[in-house]
């Protein structure tokens, strides 16, 4: 059934798309007909992007020319180096990130639509150099090098936010949580950044609009949310005192419950696993043991189940990721997801411009200002 009235569009088919499929078809989440399940275990991140953006899984030649140019898409000049010092220090994050993107359209612009994937892929390697660089710059008032050895975007990441390589274990889990923020059909940002490109925009346009998007609490935020809540809790009983309290108040607990998903997050227990491995790994069990207490009381008190957003807040955590830094890393996943869905609506595009329902009041004369009272 195609609604034709409703708020916030929930359950109005708003276009095609064959990147992916979000609870459809008796499955949870597939990206170009690959679950979920299966791309978190048996792929990289690398490969995931190559997938959402060309359609098919890359080969071991195709897969290790991506690695290589990432290397060297990942530097940034001495002009954004200057750039980024210069941002105030209360600069959200997301900011920088959108600021850094206009940029970069301004220095290396679009010109063609044959230039699209060159530049997606210059997004999703030049990201965590942006970000990582005006973070430790403003924190620890210290220049890093770019440089790293590190092949992927994870491990690249983690090597400039602990001027250090990351253990594999490390590295993997920050791999598999890009792998499942990369996409998922026609979210708030993902939908932006497809009107943005109908309008025949660029496609630094239209990765601006989803970095935009996602800085909105409702939709990016809720991982940073969740750790807050989680780390203002000492123990399971603690936590579950706390939330209950906070559902008295009908206060809103983030990291639970779905548009979309209605009895599960497929994303979710993949994510909660590798929280799991690396509590062990840390010594934090007790930071897991006050997270599946709260999974456990809004199931018995709302019947929700955590997002995706939940445990990757306790990943990151351990992860050692500052707060303010997770929602940038879902900037770094969806790029890929946002770039693919930018070129599938180039592709047979017609201009967005949905239609609204008039409540205001009826046609009436214009009062002149001697008039008015």
């Amino acid at each position: 059934m195609i609604l034709t009235n409703s708020t916030g569009l929930a359950g109005v088919v708003a276009g095609e798309t064959a990147i992916s499929t979000v609870g459809k078809q008796g499955v949870g989440l597939t990206y170009r007909g690959y679950t979920i399940e299966d791309l978190a275990e048996h792929s990289t991140f690398e490969e995931v992007a190559w997938l959402l953006m060309h359609g098919e899984l890359p080969t071991p030649s195709q897969r290790d020319q991506f690695l290589a140019k990432r290397i060297a898409q990942q530097r940034i000049s001495d002009e954004m180096m200057s750039f980024l010092e210069q941002l105030p220090d209360t600069s959200h994050p997301m900011d920088v990130l959108r600021s850094g993107t206009s940029l970069l359209g301004c220095w290396e612009p679009e010109h063609s639509i044959d230039q699209q994937q060159r530049i997606a892929a210059r997004l999703l390697a030049v990201f965590p150099s942006m970000i990582c660089y005006w973070y430790r710059f403003v924190n620890d008032r210290f220049r890093i090098e770019i440089e790293s050895e590190q092949t992927t975007v994870a491990g690249h990441f983690l090597q400039l936010l602990h001027s250090g390589a990351p253990s594999e274990v490390d590295r993997r889990a920050l791999d598999v949580a890009l792998i499942l923020y990369a996409e998922h059909e026609f979210n708030a940002s993902t939908f932006a950044a497809r009107v943005t490109a109908s309008t025949g925009s660029d496609l630094y346009s239209a990765i601006c609009t989803g970095i935009g998007t996602l800085r909105g609490p409702l939709h990016g935020g809720a991982n940073e949310a969740s750790m807050k809540m989680i780390s203002n809790f000492t123990d399971p009983e603690q936590a579950e005192q706390g939330v209950l309290r906070r559902l008295a108040r009908h206060e809103k607990i983030m990291g639970f419950g779905h548009r979309v998903y209605k009895s599960t997050d497929p994303r979710s227990e993949i994510m909660k696993r590798w929280a799991l491995t690396l509590c062990k790994q840390t010594r934090q069990l007790k930071t897991y043991a006050v997270a599946e207490r709260i999974e456990t009381v809004m199931q018995r008190e709302k019947g929700l189940f955590p997002n995706l957003d939940f445990y990757s807040a306790v990943a990151f955590h351990c992860l050692g990721i500052p707060t303010a830094l997770f929602t940038p890393l879902f900037v770094m996943a969806r790029t890929a997801g946002w770039s693919a869905h930018v070129f599938e609506q180039r592709s047979n595009n017609r201009l967005i411009r949905p239609t609204a329902n008039y409540i205001g009041p009826s046609q009436r004369p214009l009062v002149r200002p001697h008039q008015r009272t």
